[in-house]
């Protein structure tokens, strides 16, 4: 029987390859991406190694994760983190891009190298943000919402008022699934392909 728990480190492995394989529209990146393990680099790993006790996983009941959320209760501190702990060690396989990236993989490259960019002043009131993927054979039932009400009640319980998330506009199937939830759009200015989510930890008897 599936159940939800901490992430460990020896999960790493499954939540890379849940990662890479929901990344594209929420569909298998490697396609279209020369070394698509830039996403959990960029996406999923650092928020397990830099805020654990924030990382869940959806076990099989078989010990493999096959689906996750993570997250962080404190967006500026966790860029600081990203800078100063984390990218040291992603930069050599992903160097910075030497002027204006030319293919998608340099453009992921450019958003690793630039985690400031996760300080948006519009999403200040929702301090906390996720990211939250399944397995296609796991969506659909249930799971999901599961995972976010364990990781909304863990940021309620440090005393966080609310989350944000940022999505990929075009990704339709994901933008229903977070409306459902009680997810409502968070108005950036200019905010390119992606759009802006947010809701508060509370009121989890609404999931």
């Amino acid at each position: 029987m599936s159940l939800i728990r901490l992430y460990r480190p020896g999960d790493r492995e499954a939540v890379e390859d849940i990662c890479v394989r929901t990344a594209h529209l929420g569909g298998d990146s490697r396609p279209h991406y020369r070394d698509p393990g830039i996403f959990p680099v960029a996406f999923a790993v650092p928020y397990a190694v830099l805020e654990p006790d924030l990382a869940f996983v959806l076990d099989d009941g078989d010990g493999r994760a096959v689906g996750y959320v993570v997250g962080t209760a404190d967006t500026p501190r966790f860029v600081a983190a990203f800078r100063t702990r984390w990218l040291p060690s992603a930069a050599g396989r992903y160097p910075r891009p030497k002027g204006p990236p030319r293919t998608p993989d340099e453009e992921l490259a450019g958003l690793l190298h630039d985690p400031e960019r996760m300080l948006v002043p519009e999403v200040a009131a929702y301090p906390a943000h996720l990211h939250i993927d399944l397995l296609p054979d796991w969506q659909g039932r249930g799971h999901g919402r599961a995972l976010m009400r364990t990781l909304l009640k863990a940021l309620g319980d440090k005393g966080v008022p609310a989350v944000h998330l940022v999505m990929v506009t075009a990704n339709t199937p994901a933008r229903a699934f977070y409306d459902r939830l009680g997810f409502h759009e968070i108005a950036v200015p200019d905010p390119g392909p992606v759009t802006f989510l947010g809701r508060t930890t509370g009121a989890l008897d609404t999931l």
